[in-house]
Order: C-alpha cells, then sequence, then structure tokens
C-alpha cells in the first residue's frame, strides 16, 4: 500500500520529486478568495470579521468583544481542566523556556559594541518586538502545544504584547488551549480564525490591533494570507503539511518505527512519512507492518493515516548510510529520525533539516510537545534556508555608530572619495563637512 522508490532505479529523482510534491490546483482559486477577503477586512474591519466568522465558523456574534476571550476566562480553564492535563501543560511550558533561555544566553542575550583605536563606538542594540500575533490551527484538531511553543520564545525574546486568535468551529473553544494560553501569559484572545484573522492582525480592526509579526502553522488558507500580507508585516515562515524522514537499520524498534510514521500522518492528509533505509528486509517488514498495525490498531484518524501514507508515503531503498544523507539532505525535511546502531556519521553529515531526533528513544513527538525546542519547524523543502522558531524571531536589531571628532576624520575622508566614485556628490559633501570641521 505505501509506496516503494530506490535510488538505484532510472528516474530515483523524477520519482522522488513526485513523491514531494504537493498538489497545486487550488492555488489560483484559493488566493483569489483570500485576496478578496483580506481586502474586505482591511476595509471593514471589525463588521467584516463578524460576517466571515459567522461564515466560516458557523458562529454569530455582535461585536468583536464577544469574540475576545478574558483573562479571568482563560484563568478558570487552566484550573478547571483535569489536574494530569494541567501538570502535563506546566512540565512543556517549563522545559521550552528552560530552552529558549539558554537560545537567549548563546545569543548574547542582548545589545553589544565595541571601541575602535580611534574612539569609534559599533554594535547592535536588540530590542524584542513590540506586538506580535500567533495563529493557532482549530477544526480537524486544536493545538495548545502551539500556544507554548510560540509564546513562550516571545515571551523571552521581550515582546511586549502577544494576541492570539484560533477558529472555532460552531463557538466550541478547547479548554486545555485556553489554559494553555493562561500559562504563558498571552496578552489577548480572540475566537477567529482562517484568512479573515491573518488580514485582521496584519491591517487592524477597530478592535484588534495591527501586530508587527505573525507566527504560527494554519490550512492552506491561512498560509496564502500569511504569504500575501508579508511585507505589511512580519511572518515566521509559509508553512506546508508536516513530514518526517526516518532514516533505519536493523537496531531500529519497528512497532515504535511505524507509530512515529503514523504519529506523522495524523496530522491531515497531506501530511508525509518517508523511510530510508539500505536494508531490503527491514523496508519489507515495515511495508507489511504498516497494513497490519493500520487494520488491528484502534486509532481515531485511522482514515486520515491510511490516506497520508497511501498517497504521500515512501519507503526508499538506498546502498548506504552516505546516499541516505544524500536523499534526506535533499528533501530537507522539517523532521529527521537516525534510528541507527551508530548514528554518528549520520548526524554528522545532515546539512538540511529542520529538527533532528537521534536513537530509538527520542521519539518525533516529545518534539511536537516536551523536549524544549519549538515544533514550529521549517517545511516543504525550506530547511535548505530556513531555521526552527526561535527567539531571535521576535527581535530586532539596530546597527549602532557613534563616531567621536578625532575618529571621524578617517572615516569620513574614506566615505567622501567612496562617494564621488559613485556620483553621489551630496554624500561626498556631507562626509568632508565632517573632515573639514
Amino acid at each position: 500500500m505505501i509506496q516503494r522508490l530506490r535510488t538505484s532505479d532510472e528516474g530515483f529523482a523524477e520519482k522522488l520529486a513526485k513523491v514531494l510534491q504537493v498538489d497545486s490546483s487550488q492555488t489560483v482559486e484559493i488566493r483569489d478568495i483570500v485576496a478578496g477577503i483580506l481586502v474586505e477586512v482591511r476595509q471593514g474591519g471589525d463588521a467584516a470579521l463578524l460576517a466571515f466568522t459567522s461564515k466560516f465558523d458557523g458562529f454569530e456574534a455582535s461585536t468583536i468583544a464577544e469574540l475576545e476571550v478574558s483573562k479571568e476566562r482563560l484563568r478558570k480553564a487552566f484550573e478547571n481542566i483535569e489536574p494530569p492535563v494541567r501538570d502535563a501543560l506546566q512540565a512543556s511550558a517549563d522545559r521550552v523556556l528552560a530552552y529558549h533561555q539558554k537560545q537567549q544566553d548563546a545569543l548574547g542575550g542582548g545589545a553589544w559594541s565595541y571601541e575602535d583605536e580611534n574612539g569609534n563606538q559599533f554594535g547592535q542594540l536588540v530590542r524584542g518586538l513590540s506586538r506580535v500575533g500567533i495563529y493557532a490551527p482549530g477544526g480537524k484538531a486544536s493545538y495548545p502545544s502551539t500556544v507554548i511553543m510560540t509564546a513562550i520564545p516571545a515571551k523571552v525574546a521581550g515582546v511586549n504584547e502577544i494576541i492570539l486568535v484560533v477558529p472555532t468551529p460552531g463557538g466550541e473553544v478547547n479548554e486545555t488551549l485556553l489554559a494553555a494560553a493562561h500559562l504563558v501569559g498571552v496578552d489577548r484572545v480572540f475566537t477567529i480564525g482562517g484568512a479573515q484573522a491573518i488580514a485582521a492582525l496584519a491591517y487592524g480592526t477597530e478592535t484588534i490591533s495591527r501586530v508587527d509579526k505573525i507566527v504560527g502553522p494554519g490550512n492552506i488558507y491561512v498560509a496564502t494570507a500569511k504569504q500575501m500580507v508579508f511585507g505589511d508585516v512580519g511572518i515566521d515562515m509559509v508553512a506546508g503539511p508536516s513530514e518526517v524522514v526516518i532514516i533505519a537499520d536493523d537496531s531500529a524498534n519497528l512497532d515504535w518505527l511505524v507509530m512515529d510514521m503514523f504519529a506523522q500522518a495524523e496530522h491531515d492528509e497531506m501530511a508525509q512519512a518517508i523511510l530510508v533505509s539500505w536494508d531490503d528486509e527491514l523496508l519489507d517488514r515495515v511495508s507489511a507492518l504498516v497494513e497490519k498495525s493500520l487494520q488491528e490498531t484502534p486509532l481515531s484518524r485511522k482514515d486520515i493515516i491510511r490516506q497520508s501514507i497511501v498517497s504521500r508515503g515512501a519507503l526508499i531503498k538506498v546502498g548506504n548510510v552516505e546516499e541516505a544523507m544524500q536523499v534526506v539532505n535533499q528533501i530537507a525535511p522539517e523532521h529527521l529520525e537516525i534510528l541507527l546502531q551508530d548514528p554518528e556519521p549520520a548526524l554528522g553529515m545532515v546539512q538540511n533539516a529542520g529538527a533532528i531526533f537521534v536513537g530509538n528513544q527520542s521519539s518525533e513527538v516529545v518534539g511536537d510537545y516536551t523536549a524544549g525546542p519549538s515544533h514550529v519547524l521549517p517545511t516543504a523543502g525550506t530547511a535548505r534556508f530556513a531555521s526552527p522558531l526561535g527567539i531571535y524571531d521576535f527581535q530586532v536589531r539596530s546597527s549602532l555608530i557613534r563616531c567621536s571628532e578625532a575618529g571621524a576624520v578617517k572615516l569620513n575622508r574614506d566615505a567622501a572619495i567612496l562617494a564621488r566614485e559613485e556620483g553621489l556628490d551630496a554624500h561626498a559633501e556631507s562626509a568632508e563637512f565632517r573632515v573639514q570641521g
């Protein structure tokens, strides 16, 4: 049921590209729909948001105030959820906070400067963004973990205000998500989703303040809207379907391995799970175990898993670990699991991957919830140039230049020469004034 590829087969590159390809047949239609929503919210503000909330979420409200969740409501959600759930949220938040505080320390934590031999001072100022918008998905699944994984790095980075938007079809809210928002100190929460929520964050309305940056995953309408508002507002990334690539040898626990593939596949039908190995017998056993597990294991999202595995999953036979890593770096996966007896050589060859999980005990699921690094990761091959969400996504940096009277002479003299070469006479005059005193 799951397709098999071999790097030794003719046309392997084309076959792999086909497996990785995401259907874009609806792209033009979706962009047109999203463009209309963006324009209406930008022009109509709160009234347009109310109309779209009624149309898409089936929830009637007369004012945006009815869609804002109070801090008292968030606190009650946190107090009233089941104690084991509350404890798990707290443990997740504590680990994410610890990780990103260490990230802040490793980056230097703030401004830096130095003085040259002429008394000129140079450096950099580092500040948290003023206001950030977080989109937490709803619909097929609700993700309190996304609130933790986005809001905590923003807080550590020094963001002044965090606005959370979340779709609530039929007006139903997820109590654990509200509890997570309380736990991490989100400032305002609105039960609004889709492209209209992105428009509200990007442009502002009478009730919702315009943000500096929007982060968090969403469906294709949300991703398209983020792409289209970029430039008016910052974004973290345009996220595609979630994905995992697993490299394994005969030391791997195959029951665990298959369930890791299922865990990725259950996100949605376009999610992707790929296994790479040079062991034919292992690939045969996994293929059989995938079918057996889908038939016998009680999973609530089994139909979604099956469709994802059939349409986008793959087992790839390679010649050796070097060839396996070539395939991995070509795919540039969001998640990479290295399930090898000796993982270090493969780890040393990783060039492109969002998050790397080493060894049988390191399930991708702990990365989703409790490991510490943010689970917002580059997808669809963008790990070639993009990084996991971190505190650096919530900070802006300003170069600092402070010239001494004596030190400015040399700098301005050379600057004037270069400006004349470029035909910028006013630039040259500006510099020469300082040389001449």
